[in-house]
């Protein structure tokens, strides 16, 4: 079971998580080996303090949960959670380039937040769920185009989370080139190995506790 923990990134993204939750979360994080936790960016530095010394890494949400900002809001966004020791960055692509097709600019975005990375993980959120499978397919395109290192599902905010046809779907489309996270709705061991088994190499859950104890969990995220 253990040899799962370092797929989890331990998720608290609520917006009235408070300073002792995210202790907790760091410290859970760090007694069970997981690959991240993943907080707002307002939460970025503490986690950083909390976490030194281990091997968890902090990651943070960009244009968090819609997208919609502007490009040089996020790429603000990006580099000053680096900045304050994000070690990976989560972006929510913005929805409304990719249906009305202006895919250029949506290039634009993810490359310029790449860039803003300076080296660090950058996962493009695709958010699923309001996309057709074409849709799907072109956006993991541009990310790979962009030179993001992964294309993750979901926010876990929107009309639905991970789906073992949708996770299946992006790794068949990037291949080898990027990686897949799978995050929304995930609360059990056997959904979780479902998700790995489909192409999934990381898994964003608040119940990454509870999965390595082998229980379910009625977490929302």
């Amino acid at each position: 079971m253990q040899h799962l923990a370092k797929y989890i990134d331990h998720t608290l993204l609520k917006q009235d998580a408070t300073f002792d939750q995210i202790e907790t979360l760091c410290q859970e994080a760090k007694q069970f080996d997981f690959m991240s936790v993943c907080i707002q960016p307002h939460f970025v530095s503490y986690a950083k303090q909390k976490l030194v010394e281990s091997t968890v890494k902090v990651c943070t949400v960009i244009g968090f949960p819609l997208g919609q900002n502007h490009r040089e809001t996020k790429v603000f966004e990006t580099k000053k959670a680096i900045s304050e020791g994000a070690d990976e960055i989560d972006m929510v692509m913005n929805i409304s380039l990719l249906k009305t097709n202006k895919f250029h600019e949506l290039y634009l975005e993810i490359a310029e937040i790449k860039h803003a990375c300076s080296g660090r993980v950058l996962k493009v959120i695709l958010e699923t769920c309001l996309l057709t499978h074409e849709e799907i397919i072109k956006a993991c395109e541009i990310a790979k185009e962009a030179k993001a290192d992964f294309v993750k599902t979901s926010t876990g905010f929107s009309t639905g989370g991970a789906t073992i046809e949708h996770v299946r779907l992006m790794k068949k489309t990037v291949g080898d080139k990027l990686q897949v996270k799978a995050s929304g709705g995930i609360r059990s061991l056997s959904e979780m190995q479902s998700m790995i088994e489909a192409g999934a190499t990381r898994i964003g859950t608040s119940s990454g506790v509870r999965i390595l104890q082998g229980q379910t969990s009625q977490s929302a995220y």
